[in-house]
């Protein structure tokens, strides 16, 4: 039955959702012509939402500007692939300069040692690939994780999301009932063309939870090659690792003769110079990059250990693309490594983190609501629960409506969140400034204000 808490928010969300509509008559235009030729009316089903897709014209610095002529403070970040903010000078440079000297080449240019230089430095794993997309860059890894040690099992946590291939589209969001307990959870198809056969090679644990991947190897003896994992989990809000989990987890693997791969596709760049595994002090046999790496443009990268990147030099296992190493996206590259993510940059994005949390927080208790306020670097979002969560099934504890209705407070206050308010967070890029923060938490108050009145 529903409450009159639960009638008041459908309202104010009705009444925020018909603003929404109103202030991009443009964008429900083109949305409408879009589904005569892009399958939903969209590039992506993630740029499907309620009440309808925003189309945008273009971007600057920290703000983006829709069809209709609206400007909005961007911590939608491009799902967290903005870190530089929009047209940043030095990216503009580096790209424009290597546009005149040529675009595609299949060869490798002098860029491309430059970015492996930088990553080494700042990851601690001496060798390099690269690849396009996130999804190419942990597809390589799960694959060479297998080659190498000769066995077919890997071990992913419960709710993580690695990309959409179908070793790792397996418990990526599954409902508690087809989940199974948590104590010996299911390993469930994230989408149909999934095959049966492909999903049981993917073993399901709980993050921050070693007993669970304890239980999987005892479970299976010899035949896990690795896990993949996001050192700070990204797919339901923020969780951090606690105290010991990544070391453990670690020395865990490497016990049973198993590999262990961090995927910093989400965290990378934007957690810190070196993202966790630099913060944490543990380093694992495999890390993925990709995102905020090129700066706006599509790259990814894979750093390893000697062992293991020399089993792809040997032709162990062929790790290969057309467009890798791509000269646009190196240059991209070089220029966010060496002009962009300075520790000058981390220092004022610290100061901004501390800004939002603050503020949001102090709203938070003003209005004594069930929120969290949990940050990671550049990266924050607000998880609506009685406490903060620590694994993915206390994360579906999490209210789906309040993260709607706050994402529409938001959008229609000229703040660009991403839609999936529950799932996503806000990425603070190096071109943002306080008077961008605390339009944010301006936004914040008058959604609590409207929830709690």
């Amino acid at each position: 039955m529903l409450t009159e808490a639960d009638t008041r928010l459908a309202a104010i969300i009705t009444e925020q959702e018909e603003i929404f509509t109103r202030r991009q008559p443009r964008s429900a235009e083109l949305a409408a012509a879009a589904t005569e030729v892009l399958a939903g009316g969209v590039t992506s089903n993630w740029q499907i939402t309620q009440p309808q897709p925003v189309w945008l014209s273009h971007g600057k610095g920290g703000k983006v500007y829709d069809v209709d002529g609206n400007e909005y403070v961007d911590l939608h970040g491009g799902y967290g692939a903005a870190l530089a903010g929009h047209a940043h000078p030095a990216v503009v440079r580096a790209v424009k300069a290597q546009v005149d000297n040529g675009t595609h080449f299949a060869q490798p240019t002098r860029n491309a040692i430059v970015v492996a230089q930088e990553l080494a430095g700042r990851w601690g794993l001496p060798r390099w690939r690269f690849a396009n997309s996130g999804t190419e860059a942990t597809m390589d890894a799960v694959h060479l994780m297998r080659s190498y040690t000769g066995r077919d099992l890997i071990i992913k946590v419960e709710g993580g999301y690695h990309g959409h291939h179908d070793s790792v589209q397996v418990s990526v969001m599954p409902d508690e009932d087809d989940a199974g307990p948590k104590e010996n959870p299911n390993s469930v198809p994230s989408s149909s063309g999934i095959p049966r056969a492909i999903t049981s090679l993917t073993l399901i644990a709980q993050f921050n939870d070693l007993g669970s991947v304890a239980r999987l190897l005892e479970a299976h003896p010899g035949q896990v090659a690795g896990m993949i994992v996001e050192p700070i989990m990204m797919n339901a809000g923020i969780i951090a690792p606690l105290p010991g989990y990544l070391a453990g987890l670690r020395e865990l693997l490497h016990s049973r003769g198993a590999l262990l791969t961090f995927d910093e596709v989400k965290t990378g760049l934007t957690v810190g110079p070196g993202g966790v595994t630099r913060q944490s002090g543990v380093t694992p046999d495999l890390v993925c990059l990709a995102k905020s790496l090129g700066g706006g443009v599509a790259i990814a990268a894979i750093g390893g250990t000697v062992p293991l990147m020399d089993h792809v030099a040997s032709g162990g296992y062929e790790m290969v693309g057309t467009f890798n190493g791509n000269p646009l996206a190196m240059a991209a590259a070089r220029a966010m490594l060496t002009e962009v993510a300075t520790e000058e940059t981390y220092s004022r994005i610290e100061g901004l983190r501390i800004r939002a949390a603050a503020g949001i927080s102090a709203a938070i208790r003003e209005y004594a609501l069930n929120g969290w306020v949990m940050t990671a670097g550049a990266k924050g979002c607000v998880v609506f629960g009685p406490q903060a969560i620590r694994d993915y099934r206390e994360f579906l504890t999490v209210d789906d409506s309040l993260s709607h209705a706050h994402w529409l407070f938001q959008h229609n206050g000229g703040v660009f969140l991403p839609p999936w308010g529950k799932i996503e967070q806000w990425l603070i890029s190096v071109q943002h400034d306080e008077a961008d923060i605390d339009r944010l938490i301006a936004n914040f108050r008058s959604f609590a204000a409207a929830i709690s009145a």
